[in-house]
């Protein structure tokens, strides 16, 4: 048994120099920082520009006046306590305030913070609207991260989900497999939970964020076995990210080693334009770029990734690119009308998310 220990103050950090973390104090005073042994472990403390230090560990950057706490509107989404609905077949729970560790990018970073009432403890409000609403197929349980929840209350919210005839996937919003994956290997009972609720005809999909393959140590990569023996169906979904994974062989290392291990590479977002996020922006363009460099040379399974924007009007994927144009494509929509409809925009090296687009094509 692994007893991992969470460090929740800078200065607890031995590695960071006293400077370091007196110039931090005010970014941590405005975003939470919360890292775990294990997952600091895996920094290379000699290397500045680590990708797991970069991910992991706060910069005075993040003060840069850029983006909104709520890109994506989440707000207009809530149908009941703890409950987004901005898809008809597709609704999510958020369980937890919390994350195995902090990543500085995060999109979600708002309900980290003192005040934030998106988060409750009480999942009945939810369920009990989820029960009603039979065009509800698909249910994320997310946070913050769900698999910090004991074992018990997991399995309490997945056996009542489970037993909702209409709800046929349960989906699982987790980074733990790679921030501690302990959790996964020293709990013979999560493992069991998970195989006794991944059906034959209705499946756990565990949703992963796995960012850089620096990540995928020997635990991570026996927690993903652990799972996937569970009979889970593991899919990844990474932000193309600065300074992270904005190198296309890193990327190809990802999502081939991703696809060695069964995981199935799922989306590849454009980082949201959050507040304090404006250090791992990577303009539209430029991620297509990386992102087709990167699918160079790997198998067709390596390649099942989009590259998507989640905007508050859909999922809008980028499929496109051309010396004067930039083709998108609605795969979600809030309004049922867009799904599927294809934009035409002229190409702008600058824009980084959907709205700095300005000049679409007449009938696109």
């Amino acid at each position: 048994m692994h007893k991992i220990k969470y460090i929740r103050n800078i200065n607890k950090l031995p590695q960071l120099s006293q400077q370091e973390r007196d110039q931090l104090a005010e970014v941590t005073a405005r975003y939470a920082f919360r890292a775990n042994e294990y997952y600091l472990s895996l920094i290379d403390w000699d290397n500045p520009a680590d990708p797991i230090r970069r991910i992991i560990i706060p910069s005075i950057d993040e003060l840069d006046a850029w983006g909104d706490l709520d890109i994506s509107n989440e707000k207009q989404n809530y149908k009941a306590p703890g409950l987004q609905h901005k898809y008809n077949d597709t609704v999510l729970l958020i369980l937890n305030k919390a994350c195995g560790s902090y990543c500085r990018f995060c999109f979600r970073k708002r309900i980290f913070m003192e005040g934030n009432i998106e988060v409750v403890n009480d999942v009945q409000p939810g369920i009990e609207y989820i029960k009603e609403h039979v065009e509800i197929s698909d249910v994320i349980l997310t946070g913050g991260e769900p698999l910090l929840l004991s074992t018990h209350k997991l399995e309490a919210i997945i056996s009542t989900l489970r037993n909702i005839p209409h709800i046929q996937i349960i989906r699982i919003g987790t980074k733990i497999p790679v921030f501690n994956p302990y959790r996964i290997l020293d709990d013979w009972k999560l493992l069991s939970l998970m195989r006794r609720f991944s059906t034959a005809e209705k499946k756990i999909y565990i949703m992963m964020h796995i960012n850089h393959p620096q990540e995928l140590s020997e635990p991570a990569i026996r927690a993903l076995e652990g799972l996937l023996d569970a009979g889970t169906i593991l899919c990844n979904q990474t932000a193309m990210l600065r300074g992270i994974n904005d190198n296309p062989d890193t990327l190809h290392e990802l999502i081939t080693k991703l696809s060695f291990t069964g995981v199935t590479p799922y989306y590849f977002f454009i980082n949201r334009p959050t507040e304090g996020n404006k250090t791992f922006a990577i303009p539209i363009t430029e991620a297509y770029t990386i992102f087709n460099e990167a699918s160079k040379g790997s198998s067709g399974l390596a390649r099942r990734a989009r590259l998507v924007m989640s905007h508050k009007s859909g999922k809008i994927e980028v499929v496109g690119l051309t010396d004067e144009h930039i083709f998108l494509k609605y795969n979600r929509a809030r309004n049922p009308e867009d799904e599927f409809r294809m934009m035409v925009f002229e190409r702008d090296d600058e824009a980084y998310w959907f709205d700095d687009l300005k000049n679409q094509v007449e009938g696109s």
